[in-house]
């Protein structure tokens, strides 16, 4: 059995990880012109930054999942709790353990970012938003329902693929694989959170709106994996005999 100080540094890392190589790819890679008198786009644009999000996922889910799980998520902890997964008394550690996490790797990515000239964090820096903040414009009520329903969709993912009852071994690549395509759907609504320290992070150093309209993305991820930790156990028990 690991400590609670190693889970907790493990979580730390996977969700640095988790913002610095998810954001970073957004704001780095997802938009790179060439420079010269007919400049190419060599960006990753929406699919590369939805499969980075899953790779980190995926690559720490196997580095640290044998050691505290590997949430990298508030919400994915307390749909853990929730559904009968995760100690009720772990969570308030984790989630502060995610936090600073996703704030130090949203911190080193602002160094690198602003190391190019007419970088400015308040333009985005991958934060999430609705209404004039959403990449596609979208109200608030579409987001607080994209984001309830797809981290919804994104525990049952990852309760079934934790199962014990599950093929052994491939639970990170259905949870890396499920949150890209969670990604694939939501970033043109909300530039896709689903993950409440994914959220804080870039927001802090984006400021002004963006950090008013932080409490969508703790409410809804929040309410989503809850639901699913309520909705899982009762349709995948199975029958005794």
């Amino acid at each position: 059995m690991h400590t609670m100080k190693n889970k907790l540094i493990a979580e730390f890392f996977g969700t640095f990880w988790l913002v610095f190589g998810g954001c970073g790819s957004a704001v780095l890679a997802a938009m790179f012109m060439t420079t010269g008198d007919s400049p190419v786009n060599l960006g990753i644009g929406f699919v590369g930054v939805s499969l980075a999000f899953g790779l980190t996922v995926m690559t720490m889910a196997y580095a640290i999942g044998h050691i505290s799980g590997c949430h990298l998520n508030p919400a994915v902890t307390v749909g853990l709790v929730v559904g009968g997964r995760h100690p009720v008394k772990e969570a308030i550690p984790y989630i502060i353990a995610q936090v600073l996490g996703g704030i130090a790797g949203a911190g080193v990515l602002y160094l690198i970012a602003s190391g190019k000239a007419g970088f400015n964090a308040a333009d985005g820096f991958a934060s999430n938003g609705f209404g004039e903040l959403s990449p596609g414009k979208y109200t608030l009520v579409a987001a607080l329902v994209a984001e309830v329903v797809l981290t919804f969709f994104f525990l049952l993912i990852i309760l079934g693929a934790t199962d014990k009852r599950a093929p052994q071994g491939f639970a990170p690549v259905a949870i890396g694989l499920g949150l890209t395509l969670i990604h694939l759907i939501g970033i043109p609504v909300t530039n896709l959170s689903v993950n409440p320290a994914r959220s804080t992070a870039p927001a802090l150093f984006a400021g002004g709106a963006y950090i008013s309209q932080l409490w969508l993305f703790w409410l809804a991820p929040i309410v989503g994996a809850a639901l699913a930790g309520i909705v899982y156990p009762l349709f995948s028990k199975s029958e005794k005999n």
